[in-house]
């Protein structure tokens, strides 16, 4: 993405709405917040103060849909018939987008969460279930059968990297099981953001990772002094 002063656009994400980290201090720093719909945490409370906030500073407010999987934190790979799962994340984007005109905002993309994020990058069924229950909202996801599909039916797609995640050969995410699945190390995450940021249109910074808001805060610092536009990708 560029900018009318010819510096390159970035945008910042994070996971919010999840009850496990300082929302309002992360909405300080991104520039869009995956809301969770309360299929894998949160509630319509929470979306509802996130989106207040998100509206109130000028972030894009994205539905984070998953696995109905509150006791797996949304990170369980479950076998959802199709149609079952298309109805499970209409109603999650649903929800979402009447808190967020409530709150005087909309729902302005979709992105996955867990679990369902990384089965929709190689299951043909369930990346059309998760398409077809989100209307034409633009999506931010890896590579994969959902990016390439959404692509194919004429909707928007957006390239996402993860600053605080271990990357295996083939570009997908290492499991969280595997040693070098979670980068802690703040200038580690600060340098693969830098890495990435000219690779994707948005960076992914994990809310419920210790230390999430210094590290974002410090990713924000590190993009900006490089030269980087921070602004919503969609």
């Amino acid at each position: 993405m560029g900018t009318p002063g010819g510096r390159q656009a970035i945008d910042l994400n994070a996971d919010l709405g999840e009850e496990v980290t300082d929302d309002a201090a992360l909405l300080a720093v991104v520039t869009s917040a995956n809301v969770a719909c309360g299929y894998h945490a949160g509630s319509a409370a929470i979306m509802r103060a996130v989106c207040d906030e998100a509206a109130r500073l000028g972030v894009a407010v994205g539905a984070q849909v998953s696995y109905s999987d509150r006791e797996g934190f949304g990170r369980v790979a479950l076998d959802v018939p199709g149609d079952v799962l298309r109805e499970q994340v209409a109603d999650q984007v649903g929800t979402l987008a009447g808190i967020a005109a409530a709150a005087g905002t909309t729902v302005r993309y979709l992105k996955p969460h867990g679990a369902l994020y990384h089965r929709v990058l190689v299951d043909e069924e369930q990346a059309h279930a998760v398409l077809a229950g989100s209307g034409d909202l633009p999506v931010l996801t890896m590579p994969g059968l959902l990016g390439t599909l959404a692509g194919s039916a004429g909707r928007r797609t957006f390239r996402e990297g993860f600053p605080d995640r271990g990357y295996a050969a083939d570009g997908r995410l290492l499991p969280r099981a595997e040693p070098a699945a979670l980068v802690v190390d703040e200038d580690a995450i600060v340098a693969q953001a830098l890495a990435l940021a000219g690779a994707v249109d948005s960076l992914c910074l994990h809310g419920d990772s210790p230390g999430a808001v210094a590290h974002a805060r410090a990713v924000r610092r590190a993009l900006e002094a490089a030269g980087r536009v921070l602004a919503p990708f969609c």
